[in-house]
């Protein structure tokens, strides 16, 4: 729980911050997209919490809108994102945000201040990559299991989550490298919505 909410409060933090020292009303619009995003995610945990197992509540949505606002989330130093994606998916909006911010956090961590991350269309899904030095391949299960970090300050569950989330959606996922170095995590078996 802390984890997930920890994002979002400290970009509510920094944008509370930024509008004090700026007087620049545009950081709070992004305040209060952190505080929707905690009551979100409280709800959620909430009903998660009251019952054995919650299902997926799935929705046509764009990838593309869901990674940007995933992105608004994550302290982002100078890391750059490159959306090339198009495509229309059947998921629950919220877990692919909550899986999207995940995966973007661990780049962005492990990947430099200055890491280039990309999200693109594969068959039957979508990928995450970025150019930072990538995961070891002997690492590369371990990273999915609860508690294992290799940053001294990590919780260890983001991408716990992220495996959580794509067994719940039904998804398969894949952590490989991109053929220039860096991590690549593959979620495919999603529900692509032809136009």
């Amino acid at each position: 729980v802390s984890h997930d909410l920890r994002n979002p409060l400290n970009v509510l933090a920094g944008s509370i911050e930024l509008a004090a020292e700026t007087g620049d009303p545009d950081h709070l619009a992004r305040a209060e997209q952190a505080i929707d995003r905690m009551n979100a995610l409280v709800d959620d945990l909430l009903e998660l919490a009251r019952s054995d197992k919650v299902e997926p509540e799935v929705a046509v949505t764009a990838l593309a809108a869901v990674v940007g606002r995933s992105w608004e989330m994550v302290p982002t130093d100078d890391a750059t994102l490159t959306i090339t994606s198009d495509h229309r998916i059947r998921a629950d909006p919220m877990m692919l945000e909550q899986l999207v911010e995940n995966v973007l956090r661990n780049a962005v961590i492990h990947g430099g201040e200055s890491v280039s991350i990309t999200v693109s269309d594969i068959d039957g899904g979508f990928a995450i990559e970025d150019d930072g030095p990538g995961i070891p391949t002997e690492d590369r299960d371990r990273v999915f299991d609860p508690g294992y970090s290799t940053d001294a300050d990590g919780t260890g569950f983001g991408l716990s989550i992220v495996r959580e989330i794509t067994d719940a959606q039904g998804w398969e996922l894949a952590l490989t490298e991109r053929p220039e170095g860096g991590a690549r995590y593959e979620i495919t078996g999603v529900g692509v919505v032809e136009e």
